[in-house]
């Protein structure tokens, strides 16, 4: 007898629902129907509305704070394997919780490792995520993770700017792999921040590693939260004699003062994917859409083809 290959079904969390939408078009696929009861102290049940025995899902969710983001997508994986799907794939656009990926200090968390194993337990076969904080959380889990590089998002947007004297630069010690990644596809040279912490979120100091005389300054990172960190280095960058400075992020995050710190700061622009969705749109924000590139590895993944392509940055 032929064994028939199932169609793989989409479904959403709540706050990814439109990018989810995005991604199934992409795909060919209609998104699935869950529907979520929510009771009046704040606990919600989410339902898939259709059957998923036997069958491959993808349930897209980034899972930014706060805790619903991430409960949500536990949740929907533990009904989908109470309710016998056969593979279940957790697409997380943004891996939220991965900055506490070591003790930095005494008597705190592994939290991404501890989110790690929660999405285990839940009942996740596979993970699909795109620029985690540090490539090492790969390894908290036991299960495949296929890690994307939104480098290939990036790119030909940069390479369309044409640019002169292109400058990569890494807005800390930390994020210097990404830049010298970047300078090597682009043909540019590199510039680092180097920085230091009062506390999270609060920088006391900082200096500039390089020349940006004349330069058009592109600065690289994973994430952005508050922008104090990005809008500062925009602002040191300009006084050094830089011509522009504009910054890739692909993790809008823009939590607190972040809309204020970049509308207020030097920057040209910031240009993000739409891994996690705006609060608000904003004259310097551009929006570089990831649905394409999430659909072709999930189209792979489902058909067992080779997405190793994908990780070339």
């Amino acid at each position: 007898m032929t064994k028939i290959k199932t169609r793989a079904k989409i479904f959403a969390c709540t706050q990814s629902t439109i990018l989810a939408e995005k991604i199934a078009k992409a795909y060919g696929e209609d998104l699935g129907n869950v529907i979520t009861s929510t009771y009046s102290d704040g606990e919600f049940q989410p339902s898939f509305e259709e059957s998923v025995r036997g069958t491959r899902l993808f349930i897209i969710g980034s899972t930014n704070p706060g805790p619903k983001n991430l409960m949500e997508m536990l949740l929907m994986l533990d009904a989908a394997k109470r309710a016998s799907a056969r593979h279940i794939t957790a697409v997380m656009p943004y891996f939220g919780w991965a900055r506490q990926d070591r003790k930095d200090k005494p008597r705190v968390p592994i939290a991404a490792k501890l989110v790690a194993k929660m999405l285990e337990a839940a009942g996740a076969t596979r993970i699909i995520t795109m620029d985690l904080h540090a490539d090492q959380i790969q390894g908290f889990f036991e299960r495949p993770v296929d890690h994307l590089f939104a480098s290939t998002i990036f790119l030909p947007y940069l390479k369309s700017l044409n640019l002169d004297n292109l400058t990569i630069a890494s807005p800390d010690m930390g994020g210097s792999k990404r830049a010298y990644a970047y300078s090597k596809a682009l043909e540019s040279d590199v510039v680092i921040c180097y920085k230091q912490r009062a506390k999270a979120n609060v920088i006391s100091h900082m200096e500039l590693i390089g020349d940006v005389t004349g330069k058009n300054v592109v600065l690289v990172d994973d994430m952005v939260d508050t922008a104090g960190t990005l809008t500062r280095a925009a602002d040191l960058m300009m006084e050094r004699g830089a011509l522009s400075v504009r910054a890739i992020c692909t993790h809008p995050i823009l939590s607190g003062k972040a809309y204020d710190n970049v509308e207020n700061s030097k920057l040209e622009e910031l240009i993000v994917t739409d891994s996690i969705p705006l609060s608000r749109e904003s004259d310097k924000i551009r929006v570089l859409g990831c649905a394409d590139l999430f659909a072709d590895v999930m189209y792979k993944v489902h058909h067992n083809k080779s997405i190793s392509s994908q990780f070339v940055m």
